[in-house]
């Protein structure tokens, strides 16, 4: 490697709505090595809850602005998301755009989810290495349109670091004749002293009921569709609780809807997206996550240090999280596992009491200096044209 040189390193990412992975940009934004490496953010479009989060210190650039800063004029609004759609089309089909907006060149590329994965890839800078994240169970029915098309993409990635061991494995065991290049497993780093300090915040309201709280975008593989219905069962059959639902997405208006048809308004509610959740977690009973699919959620880990009980489905890397009986509860993704799940919290106070012993010193498990480190090591040797080692 030339002495004294800082290895420019390039993040693409889509937007910044509050999520888990967005958290996991950030936190490598604000925590890799800046005496060895020049960091900057590109995202497609300069929107979401956490698009002004980002570090002092990291150079950020995007494609297209947000909604944020659109008209209020509906009128106006829609054409000014036609022709937001019209440049990142044009910018898709010639990436020089891209290359005056960034106006640098750099030594390592990085997409941070599988949509885009493309983007990077077709950068006009052959030179660079490129990593790709995957944070996904590949292997889900609802990746199968475009399954082969992400398969294509990963095969001309230098390194592939996996979010999860769950994700990493099932391509193995699903699609054996799958080569793909190198990679290794890293999980998401947490930041224990600032969660610590947020959920301290304030703190909410929630009365004598037992209240199972939820922090997710609001899509279908969440489960909250399937996680109402069960909710106004366990109602009906005397097992009172409330539920509260931290985030927004697309089901929001269809949750809305099948709340009131199902006379639900006071024990099961949505609250839309909060820039800190951490209060709502740390103040209810216990934690719900009733996932179709996951990777490796970050939720799941900071709950776990606030050492709150968890019910969660049993799937992606959730298993490699939560011990079942032990640090939370595993259960199918079903009505009929949820029911039981929830049913067992509420009546059981022998298993949460042992639970909540057991989460006591969990915060142990999340060695965040290794995390970082492991990242970096991938970054400085792949610029040094060796192979990395887990």
């Amino acid at each position: 490697m030339r002495p004294h040189k800082k290895i420019k390193v390039l993040f693409r990412h889509r937007s910044m709505e509050m999520g888990g992975v967005e958290k996991v940009v950030l936190s490598m934004l604000n925590n890799l090595d800046k005496d060895k490496f020049e960091l900057t953010i590109c995202l497609n479009l300069n929107q979401g809850e956490l698009r002004n989060e980002f570090p002092s210190d990291i150079r950020k650039v995007y494609i297209a602005d947000g909604k944020e800063d659109f008209s209020k004029n509906t009128v106006i609004q829609k054409i000014q998301l036609a022709r937001r759609k019209f440049k990142l089309d044009k910018v898709n089909k010639n990436p020089k755009i891209t290359d005056r907006i960034l106006k640098d060149e750099y030594d390592v590329e990085i997409a941070t989810t599988y949509g885009v994965y493309k983007t990077v890839l077709n950068s006009t800078n052959k030179k660079s290495k490129k990593i790709a994240w995957l944070h996904s169970d590949l292997s889900l029915d609802g990746f199968a349109p475009y399954r082969e098309e992400i398969f294509k993409n990963m095969q001309q990635f230098d390194y592939i670091i996996y979010g999860s061991q769950q994700c990493k494995d099932v391509l193995a065991e699903k699609f054996p004749d799958l080569q793909l290049p190198p990679g290794e497993v890293i999980l998401n780093a947490i930041p224990i002293k600032e969660l610590k300090e947020k959920a301290k915040a304030f703190t909410p309201e929630f009365g004598d009921t037992p209240t199972f709280v939820s922090v997710g975008r609001l899509h279908y593989r969440k489960g909250y569709r399937t996680l109402l219905e069960v909710h106004k069962k366990l109602i009906d059959d005397g097992f009172k609780h409330n539920i509260i639902i931290i985030g927004d997405g697309e089901d929001y208006d269809l949750l809305s809807k099948r709340i009131e048809e199902l006379k639900v308004q006071d024990s099961f509610k949505l609250l839309g997206t909060q820039m800190n959740p951490y209060p709502y977690v740390s103040n209810a009973n216990f934690y719900i996550m009733p996932s179709e699919s996951e990777g490796w959620p970050l939720i799941i880990a900071e709950t776990l240090i606030l050492q709150k009980p968890i019910l969660a489905t049993n799937v992606g890397g959730i298993p490699e999280m939560v011990t079942h009986k032990e640090s939370g509860y595993l259960t199918d993704y079903s009505q009929e596992g949820l029911y039981d799940g929830i049913k067992e919290f509420l009546t059981n106070k022998n298993l949460i009491q042992h639970i909540q012993e057991n989460l006591q010193d969990i915060e142990k498990q999340f060695d965040n200096d290794k995390i970082f480190k492991a990242v970096e090591n991938i970054i400085e040797k792949l610029y040094q044209n060796e192979n990395p080692t887990p």
